[in-house]
């Protein structure tokens, strides 16, 4: 069930093929100015949907490598008006001297030392191209919001079967959050992690799906030149331009099959590398 406060009534006039009509009750995505609180110490405000603020938090703090389980957090309270996420550690922590601006929407932020807490995805089983596209339509069913009001993210991690968890935000970064706060408060650890997104898939994006441990990152959208240097470092199939019946393979091809009479069955034994 969507929580009223994910989106707005709002009043427009609607202008269709020289037509003009009044909307009263139309619907917008919410989006809100959201702090997070550390141990007391105020850290930084996100641009968001204000839904599932526990798992922004908890994720974004795993995400940045604050955090390495959910049992080093001893409390975790949003405030009442949804403004502040108060977060509180069985340890000490120290605030990242510097913030710097994630590209794109909403003005995310992340840590430089970020990338410091990554490890190389080694594995991951091999999934044939047709089924990798049916995915992009369970993504596109998942949308509540989406067909609510459009403007919004959306991402999935699956596990090749069904789905694990689901996000949506105003911000795309904020969706991986979300689905890595989503593993760690429910405990949820899928032997196969595949990451679905409607987002650019800029580095940052990258970076959380790898912390997030995801063999396979797919978007319906652009990856950005950094992301697939990133890919390549850290051993993910990144997929781009995700449709009904095509993609764009950019790295680590050895994860998909395609079918013998494709014109892609070109013999990679090795990963892409957009330097090649």
């Amino acid at each position: 069930m969507i929580k009223h406060d994910a989106v707005q009534p709002v009043r427009y006039l609607q202008y269709r093929s020289g037509i003009t009509s009044l909307v009263e009750e139309g619907l917008v995505i919410s989006e809100a100015s959201v702090s997070l609180t550390v141990n007391g110490t105020l850290w930084l405000s996100w641009m968001c949907t204000p839904l599932e603020l526990e798992d922004l938090a908890v994720g974004f703090l795993f995400n940045e490598g604050i955090i390495q389980s959910i049992h080093e957090i001893e409390i975790l309270r949003p405030c009442d008006h949804g403004a502040n996420v108060d977060v509180w550690l069985n340890h000490p922590v120290e605030k990242p001297l510097t913030w710097r601006k994630t590209s794109g929407c909403t003005g995310g932020v992340t840590s430089d030392d970020a990338q410091k807490h990554t490890q190389p995805i080694l594995n991951g089983d091999v999934f044939p191209a047709e089924k990798l596209v049916m995915w992009m339509d369970l993504l596109f069913d998942s949308q509540q919001l989406y067909r609510q009001t459009r403007g919004v993210h959306c991402s999935l991690l699956t596990d090749g079967n069904k789905v694990i968890a689901l996000a949506e935000d105003i911000g795309r970064h904020n969706t991986l959050d979300k689905i890595a706060g989503k593993i760690l408060r429910q405990s949820l650890q899928p032997s196969r992690r595949i990451i679905l997104t409607t987002g650019r898939i800029s580095s940052e994006m990258l970076q959380k799906a790898a912390r997030i441990g995801a063999s396979i990152v797919i978007s319906r959208t652009s990856p950005t030149s950094l992301s697939i240097q990133l890919a390549d470092q850290y051993g993910i199939t990144l997929i781009g331009y995700a449709r009904r019946n095509q993609f764009n393979l950019y790295t680590h091809p050895q994860r998909v099959r395609f079918d013998e009479s494709s014109n892609a069955t070109e013999k990679h034994t090795a990963p892409y590398s957009i330097s090649a």
